[in-house]
């Protein structure tokens, strides 16, 4: 019983962490809505997107301390990444660079 306890209360922490991250980040990008992904025995992906159209993730080692994060720090959360969600994305130039380095068999270190 005691080590429930002490898993339950290191998800917690976790849960906390998490969902203050994803609170920072909102603040600092005029608000944000997200997207939680199942990774397999890695955990879950926290995809966000800013209302200035930034973006980043988080990985959370469970889906379940993924979606209390999302909902702890009260952001809209999206079952797939894809339509209006998806397009709100805005890419720099790095972005762009990166994923034409990729197609053409990656970036040349001539």
């Amino acid at each position: 019983m005691a080590d429930t306890k002490q898993v339950d209360a290191k998800d917690g922490r976790k849960v906390a962490r998490l969902a203050k991250q994803i609170s920072t980040f909102s603040a600092a990008h005029g608000g944000a809505e997200g997207q939680v992904a199942y990774l397999g025995e890695r955990g879950a992906r926290i995809v966000l997107v800013g209302e200035d159209g930034g973006w980043g993730d988080l990985v959370a080692p469970s889906v379940e301390i993924a979606r209390q994060a999302v909902e702890k720090a009260g952001i809209t959360v999206h079952e797939a990444f894809d339509g209006e969600f998806a397009a709100k994305v805005r890419t720099g130039p790095y972005e762009w660079t990166r994923m034409a380095g990729i197609q053409v068999g990656g970036p040349s270190n001539t």
